[in-house]
């Protein structure tokens, strides 16, 4: 008598089944949001909100490196709104004589 336990051998179609099988839904595995972005008739803003889907096929430790980026161009787009526009700068013709 033997204490070991016998192999079971694996039939070939059960292999080839498994081989055949989808992937086994993942609720960790990135997701796209399919959130709908409405263009703001900024042509820098609206691709910044583009790079958002971006996020979409990447594990959350990928997310923040692309919110960052958005967040940045965001800001610099804010910011230029808020720059004001400087004194004219003269034409280069322009030449102020001594006398």
């Amino acid at each position: 008598m033997s204490d070991s336990v016998p192999e079971t051998e694996i039939p070939q179609d059960a292999v080839q089944e498994a081989a055949q099988a989808p992937e086994a839904y993942d609720p960790a595995a990135p997701a796209p949001l399919n959130v709908p972005r409405t263009p703001t008739g900024s042509a820098e803003v609206d691709a910044r909100l583009e790079r958002l889907a971006d996020a979409d096929h990447l594990a959350t430790d990928g997310h923040v490196e692309v919110y960052e980026d958005v967040h940045g161009g965001l800001r610099d787009a804010l910011t230029a709104l808020d720059a004001r526009p400087g004194p004219p700068v003269p034409p280069t013709s322009y030449h102020q004589s001594r006398s």
